[in-house]
């Protein structure tokens, strides 16, 4: 038996205490061997090169959209809804917090599948399946036909000290954690999710983020999709400084696209990861996967894709920095744009990206700058004439949504003029307040600031005591 078979029994028998299955198992083997032969998932600046140039969804003639409407009976849309929102302090679903209208996520999304003719699908976590579903019941339209959604899997923390299984007591839940959203290839297999979507005679799916409210169904894209007969595409964005930690497309010297994250960049290189001038699209992870061939490809690979390895350092418990440094192993969906050998990318328009992901982005998708039109989808204010805003929470008391929302009890302020915001200190803003340009407001006083009703704010304010 050789030394890697020996490191790995504990976590075999683990997983399999678990009910996990045993492709779940060889293919977390796949990554934990290279862990142990001392890769590291790094992709260097040396190894790859810009992209210059892709196709431009924008220029796309409109003939392509009636090909794309013709192939909506065959496509499916499948929606990430693993997160729980522990970023910003949330223990649900982050799927079914409120963001716009009165509507959550889940909401939204469930309303644009009723007035399309698509199906949903949903991949939940453990964590999030319960309750999403349950949420979804008030959508009895959505329940016909093929499964609602399946489970993505779970995996074993490593103790970075000497690579075995990670353990804590207090919360044993916290010995697991998700392989990253690169495991959708794995879950449609072995949770017989993409056998019966083929069954049932669904070709292409439509993959993205839950939290991503740009990502809807374009049927231009789909039948630029159709039409060129691909395997895998990916939508990408230009780049702005709001996107300069986010993973970027680039090329290997043998041409292949390959996307890299911040996960995966030399420290030494991340001046070039972080340069958008350089490095200037941006993974919205909206992507696209005929089905049929995704089959073939799983198949010859004997279920295990390959994707390129993330080796993230965190500690057990993420709420407590003196936790056991562990190691968790995921893979990025994206990546699978360097298995496919027809897969390639567009840039599509900034719209087509509207992740929450801080309280920061929260904050902005509630405002003024977005509106929920008659489609349920959320989009630019047509009465917005700058192209961006940076907002930024320089105070710890911003980042958990509880805290957050406490300081805006009437609603958020109107940024449709708004160029740039900084908040830094203790603030309560009151009703039907205006931020226009740039803004930069810092409480030094020790005590909460109020920012009554109706005041309109332009440049730069400090409250001293």
């Amino acid at each position: 038996m050789s030394s890697i078979d020996h490191d790995f029994t504990p976590f075999a028998m683990r997983m399999r205490r678990e009910g996990l299955s045993n492709h779940i198992i060889e293919t977390f083997k796949f990554y934990y061997t290279q862990l142990v032969e001392g890769r590291t998932g790094l992709i260097p600046e040396c190894g790859i090169d810009p992209v210059e140039h892709l196709p431009n969804a924008e220029k796309f003639p409109k003939k392509l959209a009636r090909v794309g409407e013709q192939a909506l009976p065959k496509t499916i849309t499948l929606k990430l809804n693993g997160g729980l929102g522990t970023s910003m302090g949330m223990a649900r679903a982050k799927s079914l917090l409120t963001v716009k209208g009165g509507l959550s996520f889940l909401d939204i999304i469930a309303r644009q599948i009723q007035l399309s003719d698509m199906r949903l699908v949903l991949m939940n976590s453990f964590s999030t399946r319960s309750e999403s579903l349950t949420a979804l019941k008030d959508y009895p339209e959505l329940w016909d036909g093929i499964p609602l959604d399946f489970v993505q899997q779970k995996v074993p923390k490593i103790n970075q000290s000497d690579l075995s299984p990670a353990d804590w007591p207090d919360n044993r839940n916290l010995a697991w954690c998700p392989p990253g959203h690169g495991d959708v290839y794995t879950s449609l297999v072995t949770s017989g999710m993409l056998d019966t979507l083929l069954v049932e005679g669904y070709e292409y799916a439509f993959v993205s983020n839950s939290d991503n409210l740009g990502a809807v169904m374009d049927t231009t894209i789909l039948g630029f999709f159709v039409e060129n007969r691909l395997s895998f595409l990916m939508e990408v964005t230009d780049r702005t400084p709001a996107h300069r930690k986010g993973g970027h497309l680039a090329r290997l010297p043998s041409g292949k696209l390959i996307l890299r994250e911040v996960a995966q960049c030399p420290p030494d290189d991340i001046d070039f990861f972080q340069d958008i001038n350089r490095h200037k699209y941006f993974n919205t992870n909206n992507l696209w996967l005929h089905l049929p061939t995704l089959k073939e490809v799983m198949h010859s690979k004997g279920n295990i894709l390959g994707l390129p390895m993330i080796r993230n350092s965190k500690t057990v418990d993420p709420r407590n920095p003196a936790s056991p440094k562990v190691y968790q192993l995921e893979t990025a969906m994206g990546s699978a744009v360097g298995v496919f050998d027809d897969a390639t990318a567009i840039r599509v328009p900034q719209s087509r990206f509207v992740q929450v992901k801080r309280t920061e982005d929260l904050l902005v998708v509630r405002s003024d700058i977005y509106v929920l039109n008659k489609d349920y989808q959320v989009v630019p204010n047509p009465s917005r004439e700058l192209d961006s805003i940076l907002v930024s929470f320089d105070d710890p008391r911003y980042q958990l949504i509880d805290d957050m929302e406490a300081r805006f009890p009437s609603g958020v302020p109107s940024l449709i003029d708004c160029e740039r915001l900084r908040i830094v200190g203790d603030f309560k803003f009151g009703a039907n307040v205006t931020l226009r340009g740039e803004v930069e407001l810092i409480n030094l006083s020790g005590e909460q600031a109020e920012i009554k009703d109706g005041t309109t704010i332009e440049g730069s304010r400090t409250w001293s005591g």
